[in-house]
């Protein structure tokens, strides 16, 4: 019997360790590709294999040099690493065309335009500098599924798989695409049916990949342009700036008496707002007053709309009001899109300003997220600060806790932790809401609090905090 228990127990072990050896290194893509610090955690050997294993999957053995975009952000590593990518592509075969520095929805939507068999985009979003990760678009614009990316990482993880690398002219060659801004800004233009003729907007670029197209579309559009933070020197993308940082914007358009200010992240896939006396309008109010104007034009799909767990209380007390169906989704605008294709609604998104118009876009876009809103204030001749009324939010606080992967690996399993949100979640039962999550794109635990008392869901949050500062730092 001695003896029975101790083969279970390191059979039990060895589960255990292949599991958190997964965790720590086979689970290369979070909830929006694969991210880590540039040159440590995303060596450019990585993002090379990424590359190969990229081109194998979603390419066809009988498209001889499949077509695969590579876009990039403003980041000091972009270059490094797009070489790297271009490496690997090539080394198995594939043709690469370069678009530069440009939004992700840019490369989401070029991949059809260009009939290209995928698209990469080199980012990190909201991330500092130091950070950049791997974004991966299929042929038709819409990010993986968690299948392909699995299928991916077996293959750079796996050292007995056969890698067939041809020579000659079996090689992959590279091009550059001298049209794709252009390209992008006339879809994004396409999408608006007014003009934006007398509004004095600024608009803060993160000192990233909006830098080279805001003022072009914008202006186009007939906004009287004050552009931000778009002067890229590869170090300071999002730093005090962009949608993750809002104060400079909104002080700048109180001062200069603008209708309001737009910002968006590094690679301009996210949009938040400040009206015109410098109030927050995020991702769930910019959804409600845009989901309101499309249910009053009978525009909004089965009129629903597709949110997360993170959603505020009030979007779905609004939504109710209005009546809008409101789907959550666990947390990642790849997983509100998923919803949004199976049921067929156009319109879902997140708080942090990912917001999705699947009518024209197969991704989260700022910027065509910014043309429609726009577009909707010059079409009423209304006033952002007006109609964000429309929508009470709850108080809410978002506490970040930073772990190592073995943290991010217990929470699932301390019970400790699990105790004490469940203890909170009795404790506010209806009048409030607990998240507490891994981050799929940061070393961190994410702990959320929602209620209608702002210091009592703060007290509560720290707590929490504790506990899993105690159990899993």
């Amino acid at each position: 019997m001695i003896i029975w228990d101790l083969i279970v127990k390191i059979k039990i072990n060895k589960l255990y360790f292949n599991f958190k050896e997964r965790f720590k290194m086979g689970r290369l893509f979070g909830t929006d590709g694969v991210r880590g610090i540039a040159n440590s955690e995303l060596t450019s050997e990585l993002v090379m294999k990424i590359g190969r294993a990229a081109a194998m999957v979603l390419t066809d053995s009988d498209h001889r040099h499949p077509k695969i975009l590579i876009g990039k952000d403003t980041r000091l590593s972009s270059d490094m690493l797009e070489g790297a990518l271009i490496a690997g592509l090539c080394s198995v075969g594939a043709n690469v065309e370069i678009l530069g520095v440009i939004p992700t929805p840019a490369v989401a939507f070029l991949v059809g335009k260009y009939k290209a068999a995928a698209g990469i985009m080199i980012s990190a979003s909201h991330n500092p500098y130091k950070f950049n990760g791997i974004k991966i678009f299929s042929g038709d614009g819409y990010k993986l599924p968690d299948a392909l990316e699995e299928e991916i990482e077996d293959i750079i993880l796996n050292d007995d798989v056969d890698l067939f690398l041809p020579t000659g002219d079996g090689l992959g060659k590279v091009t550059y695409a001298k049209n794709a801004v252009r390209d992008y800004i006339n879809h994004v233009k396409s999408t608006v049916p007014f003009a934006l003729d007398g509004m004095n907007i600024a608009f803060d670029c993160a000192n990233g990949a909006s830098s080279a197209t805001t003022r072009m579309l914008f202006g186009e559009l007939g906004a009287n342009c004050h552009i931000l933070h778009d002067k890229p020197n590869g170090i300071n993308i999002n730093d005090a700036c962009g949608s993750t940082h809002m104060e400079s914007l909104a002080a700048y358009v109180v001062e200069n008496n603008l209708d309001l200010g737009i910002a968006f992240d590094g690679d301009a896939d996210r949009c938040l707002a400040v009206d015109d006396k410098g109030e927050l309008v995020d991702g769930d109010l910019i959804m409600a007053i845009c989901a309101q104007d499309m249910l009053s034009r009978g525009k909004l799909s089965k009129k629903t709309v597709v949110g997360t767990v993170m959603t505020n209380m009030g979007f779905a007390k609004f939504c109710k009001a209005s009546g809008i169906n409101f789907i959550p989704t666990k947390v990642g605008d790849r997983y509100v899109l998923e919803e949004m294709l199976q049921e067929d609604y156009n319109l879902g998104g997140e708080q942090s300003g990912h917001v999705i118009f699947k009518d024209f876009s197969t991704t989260g876009d700022g910027q065509l997220t910014a043309a429609q809103l726009l577009s909707l204030l010059k079409r009423r001749e209304a006033k952002l600060s007006d109609l964000r009324n429309i929508m009470t939010k709850y108080p809410q606080v978002m506490k970040n806790v930073k772990v190592s992967a073995d943290g991010k690996l217990h929470f699932y399993t301390n019970r400790d932790v699990k105790q004490k949100i469940e203890d909170t979640k009795q404790d506010l039962a209806d009048t409030g809401r607990v998240v507490v999550r891994v981050s799929g794109t940061e070393p961190l635990i994410r702990v959320m609090l929602e209620g209608e008392d702002l210091d009592r869901i703060d007290n509560l949050a720290d707590q929490i905090v504790e506990v899993v500062r105690e159990q899993l730092s």
